[in-house]
């Protein structure tokens, strides 16, 4: 699934070509990826509209538009913004769920191979209500140690657990959230209220700067991720915990312990690194 690295890269991309692009038309061609808008009343809100601003909120992508409705989209595991100059492959356009006509000649298409993500077309209050559920964002200046520290004092609950609660924390899944706890040598399965003040400092750096360096590769690519131009993410490459199950530790050599035990996903580590 994009988590914060890869929808980040989407947003920025959607931001520098399409901002102040005017939607002339749109077409749904697989309506059961829209939520609280059918296709009818989504092409009614948006045709005519200006795209203001791309964004992104959690693991979600964000389309501020003239107005004032927000389109949010949440990519989930096959989903991808592509822009369409006319060279978009067909097997692409193939999966195109829902598609922006812009006025200039391009197209911005919602591809989604299994359709397990969603397009939601949300109003101001709408988009406060639902922004308001999630945690805060873990790149903001606001998102201190201190704030890492509340978030994990006083639960019982794994602490990779707790950095993938979108409730707590906004836009980390299960990449980052493997890669930080092997990079800050934390046993994922330790309760989050066992971490010392030092642990929860260097937890908090090498999570930030996990996910500061995938936006810099533009994302991990394994199967379906994409950039809005259709591009593959170069950070797979540099994981050293995540798909790695069975493989030496980069640090220590020993052999790396893939498990489903927390939450049901899949955790790998190094169980004489990460205590």
């Amino acid at each position: 699934m994009p988590e914060l690295p890869e929808t980040e890269t989407i947003a920025r991309d959607l931001d520098r070509e399409v901002t102040g692009a005017r939607i002339a038309g749109v077409v749904v061609t697989r309506p059961d990826v829209l939520r609280e808008v059918d296709p009818e009343m989504l092409a009614r809100r948006v045709t005519g509209s200006t795209i203001e601003r791309c964004w992104r909120r959690a693991k979600l992508v964000v389309l501020d538009l003239s107005t004032g409705d927000r389109l949010v989209v949440q990519p989930r595991f096959t989903g991808a913004l592509l822009i369409d100059r006319g060279s978009l492959p067909e097997h692409e356009r193939l999966y195109s769920t829902v598609a922006l006509l812009l006025s200039d000649g391009r197209t911005l298409h919602y591809r989604d191979i299994r359709r397990l993500g969603t397009v939601t077309l949300m109003p101001p209050e709408r988009w406060r209500a639902y922004s308001a559920t999630l945690g805060p964002e873990p790149l903001d200046a606001s998102f201190s140690p201190a704030h890492l520290s509340g978030i994990l004092r006083g639960s019982k609950q794994a602490v990779k657990k707790l950095l993938m609660d979108q409730r707590r924390i906004a836009g980390i899944g299960n990449i980052y959230a493997n890669e930080a706890l092997w990079r800050a040598g934390i046993d994922p399965s330790r309760e989050g209220r066992s971490l010392s003040p030092d642990e929860v400092e260097r937890l908090h750096a090498e999570l930030t700067a996990v996910l500061r360096e995938a936006i810099a590769e533009r994302g991990t690519s394994f199967r379906d991720y994409r950039d809005a131009s259709g591009e593959r993410g170069a950070f797979a490459a540099r994981l050293s915990a995540y798909g790695r199950g069975g493989l030496p530790c980069p640090r220590c050599n020993r052999r790396l312990i893939a498990t489903d035990a927390i939450d049901g996903r899949a955790t790998v580590f190094c169980a004489h690194c990460q205590s």
